[in-house]
């Protein structure tokens, strides 16, 4: 039987000896707090791509072409920490292969792991989190690895910039940067929020997208929807900014929590990634992306976390 592979796409595109792109499906929904259901995310991901037209219009390209490996799921759940080291190793396998690693949660604690591999693998990273909530917590309930604490290694160990954030707990505030968070009701008002964010990234950077950063209106099928998110063009915007002025290294999505009746935000968060892929490899040549990367082999950084054993 055929090995499934992302949006359907021939067996041509979708080697791991030949692709540039890696998927990896991390279907864990381990700790959140109100609606259940972010492990569901993944497979109700790669269904919507299956519908997909790939023929980008606006960057006038079919980045599949570039190849995109699907990955097995990471399948560990026994944990929350667990899950975070497995999540670390395999991102980190994929990125010493010299891959344009991509990560589809799954809640937003598996980004733990992705953003600790990253770090460990390149130089003087930014992380850009955008997102509903600050996810600053050094601890909840009882884990360091709760999807409440997504940011707070981030906080510590990278350049953190975080993007639409409009809730979070009064004890964040003494972790957070008020220089690089920008709260979903002053970007409502200020024309150049897009500009000074791109001012405070470096070279390097990592995107974690969580899917509540939307507005419910636009994506209703979010683990924890908040209103005052952001729309559709206006993110596409930021993102070719950033794509377009920096090396983006990676990213990940997370926290789509599908319901029966909305298939919108399932397609949604399907046309997202591929317009972050196309937005990527359309500013690089076909045969660039090796020298675009800002990866060194074995590894370009001393590493800060030792890996860990998963199995």
């Amino acid at each position: 039987m055929n090995k499934r592979t992302y949006a359907g796409i021939s067996e041509q595109y979708a080697k791991i000896e030949t692709s540039k792109i890696v998927l990896i499906p991390v279907p864990y929904d381990g700790t959140s707090t109100w609606q259940k259901g972010a492990d569901k995310g993944p497979e109700a991901f790669l269904t919507a791509s299956d519908n997909m037209e790939l023929y980008d219009i606006e960057t006038d390209s079919e980045v599949y072409k570039n190849g995109i490996y699907l990955a097995d799921a990471v399948t560990e759940n026994s944990s929350p920490e667990k899950m975070v080291a497995a999540v670390h190793a395999v991102t980190k396998t994929f990125i010493r292969k010299n891959k344009f690693v991509t990560i589809f949660g799954g809640e937003h604690s598996v980004s733990i792991g992705t953003i600790r591999a990253f770090n460990e693998c390149f130089n003087d990273l930014t992380v850009v989190q955008i997102d509903a909530h600050a996810d600053l917590r050094k601890e909840y309930n009882g884990s360091s690895c709760n999807h409440a604490c997504t940011a707070y290694e981030a906080s510590q160990n990278t350049n953190l910039i975080q993007v639409g954030i409009r809730s979070m707990d009064i004890l964040e505030k003494s972790v957070m940067d008020p220089d690089k968070i920008f709260f979903a009701h002053e970007m409502a008002i200020d024309d150049y929020w897009m500009e000074n964010a791109i001012d405070l990234m470096g070279k390097n950077v990592f995107i974690t997208f969580d899917l509540d950063a939307f507005d419910p209106s636009l994506l209703p099928s979010a683990g924890t929807p908040e209103p005052g998110g952001l729309l559709w063009y206006e993110t596409l915007d930021f993102l070719k900014k950033i794509f377009k002025q920096k090396n983006v290294v990676g990213f990940d999505i997370v926290e789509l929590c599908p319901n029966e009746k909305d298939k919108s935000s399932d397609f949604l968060a399907a046309k997202l990634y591929y317009k972050m892929l196309s937005y990527k490899f359309s500013n690089l040549d076909i045969d660039d992306y090796e020298n675009e990367s800002g990866f060194k082999e074995p590894n370009n950084k001393t590493s800060k976390f030792e890996d860990e054993d998963y199995d």
